[in-house]
């Protein structure tokens, strides 16, 4: 339970209870009834709900739920209001028949007071607890905090899982990225060498003519044979004129 939202009573008195006392207090407990206010007006604290509640009956304990850290962040930076907010409640009575006829004369009623007081127009709205003991509150706040643990550790949990998926993504796709860039640079360094011995063997244009112009065996000079006597005779001739 908060400290900051509860409000008892004044002297506080630590001993062990005798059997008549132990007797005393269950049979109070029984006789005590507990109001819920569903909605504090802004600003208002525990002592002040005390304050207006004990005008009707005498007041036993007082417990306000503060609002949700999230929603109170975001309200102290957005905002000029800092102080603490509180968004339900519960007042017990000493006597369950005055709580009952407070809930049923102050519920959906203005709170009231001098003019220009903070609440004077708020409403009030609040129902009486048939049944409803104080422990079963202390019971329920515990539970609900116990809840609130677990669900926060859940979400720890979840979020540790989730943030090692992540670093295990990011280093497969770095190794892959590796891996890519080697089989690129294999493909491009294969690319650059020859791919057939056709091109390995073939001559360059320079090259030829080297060839042509290195010298080479003599070549042997071919026998003119002519089997035609005409034109054997016409060579003849032709020869004859020149020597």
């Amino acid at each position: 339970m908060d400290p900051q939202g509860f409000a008892g009573p004044s002297e506080k008195v630590v001993k062990p209870l005798t059997s008549e006392a132990l007797a005393a207090f269950k049979a109070a407990q029984e006789k005590a009834g507990v109001v819920y206010i569903s909605r504090i007006p802004p600003g208002m604290r525990p002592t002040k709900v005390r304050h207006l509640m004990s005008a009707f009956g005498e007041v036993g304990r007082v417990y306000l739920q503060q609002e949700d850290p999230k929603r109170a962040y975001l309200r102290r930076k957005y905002t000029s209001t800092k102080k603490v907010h509180y968004t339900e409640g519960w007042v017990e009575f000493k006597d369950k028949r005055v709580a009952r006829s407070v809930a049923e004369m102050l519920n959906a009623q203005p709170i009231g007071g001098k003019k220009g007081t903070r609440w004077r127009d708020d409403v009030w709205t609040m129902k009486y607890l048939p049944k409803f003991k104080w422990n079963m509150l202390t019971e329920q706040i515990a539970h609900e905090a116990a809840v609130h643990q677990a669900q926060l550790r859940v979400e720890l949990s979840q979020s540790r899982r989730e943030q090692r998926d992540y670093l295990k993504n990011v280093e497969l796709a770095r190794v892959l990225d590796k891996r890519a860039e080697r089989k690129r640079k294999a493909a491009k360094g294969g690319s650059s060498q020859p791919q057939s011995a056709h091109e390995v063997s073939e001559p360059t244009p320079r090259e030829r003519k080297k060839d042509r112009e290195a010298p080479g065996p003599a070549k042997k000079k071919q026998k003119i044979v002519v089997d035609d006597p005409s034109t054997e005779k016409q060579l003849n001739s032709v020869l004859s004129s020149i020597f």
